[in-house]
């Protein structure tokens, strides 16, 4: 009887801790070299330098920025849209509030932080200064799109080029994609073939890349090698009703609806 009441009592201990243990308010959220999950979905775009340490959050009501340069400062600026520079591949933001102004340049080229070592496909230029003050301070450092966490799932075709898809247009089954948002990479299935391949995201910009598939022959008239292109041909992307459509400037190509 003593051993019994000894387990029972061990026992009621250790389920105690645990619970102690899943409600300490001190467990912190996963981060990574860019900030925490819940930053990644609220900004778009976030960057980080060092010497002196610095970083930026960019999203569609503020631009955050932070450093040591004096102490540790906190800027907050209004959302701005990008100015295109001449080379294509540059963008940049002019900003200012009460306290202080900055131009921030988004470069899309390789770029390695120079503590750790990771390697980002974005270089970032940020020119500061304070308001009351005449020297900009210039920093560099490296950055990245935060890819849209709602394309994160199964997705199963409806639509094909402004028309309903059936079986019959297809092998078997409807094609359908898996995206992995944390990773900018897609697999799936064709219509005929498996497929799979790499995604590139900026802010209200998809696009479908490095697209392979299996060489399984498809029966006539199937319809796989439309849906692929039409995949390949995709630069942006909207939601709804638990539909995502993809589209280009010539307008809808491909309506998903998302599957559990």
């Amino acid at each position: 009887m003593k051993k019994l009441l000894l387990l029972m009592l061990l026992s009621s201990l250790i389920i105690s801790c645990k619970i102690a243990i899943n409600k300490n308010p001190d467990t912190k959220e996963t981060t990574s070299e860019y900030g925490t999950q819940e930053d990644q979905m609220k900004y778009y775009f976030t960057a980080t330098g060092n010497e002196p340490f610095w970083a930026l959050k960019m999203g569609t009501e503020n631009i955050e920025f932070t450093s040591l340069i004096s102490g540790k400062e906190k800027l907050i600026f209004p959302a701005t849209e990008a100015i295109r520079a001449m080379d294509a591949n540059v963008k940049m933001y002019k900003v200012s509030n009460e306290t202080s102004s900055a131009t921030i340049s988004i470069q899309q080229l390789e770029c390695q932080n120079s503590m750790s070592g990771a390697i980002s496909p974005y270089k970032v230029s940020i020119e500061i200064k304070n308001n009351s003050e005449l020297e900009l301070k210039k920093l560099d450092g490296c950055g990245n799109y935060n890819t849209d966490y709602r394309l994160h799932d199964i997705w199963v075709l409806e639509e094909l080029n402004g028309f309903k898809v059936f079986l019959t247009d297809f092998q078997k089954e409807l094609p359908r994609i898996e995206i992995n948002a944390a990773e900018n990479k897609f697999m799936g299935y064709g219509g005929c073939n498996a497929i799979s391949g790499s995604i590139f995201y900026e802010k209200d910009v998809l696009r479908f890349s490095k697209v392979i598939s299996t060489m399984m022959a498809c029966a006539p008239g199937n319809k796989e090698d439309q849906f692929i292109k039409a995949l390949q041909n995709t630069t942006t992307y909207s939601f709804g009703d638990n539909r995502l459509t993809l589209s280009n400037p010539s307008g809808k190509l491909l309506v998903f609806r998302k599957v559990d």
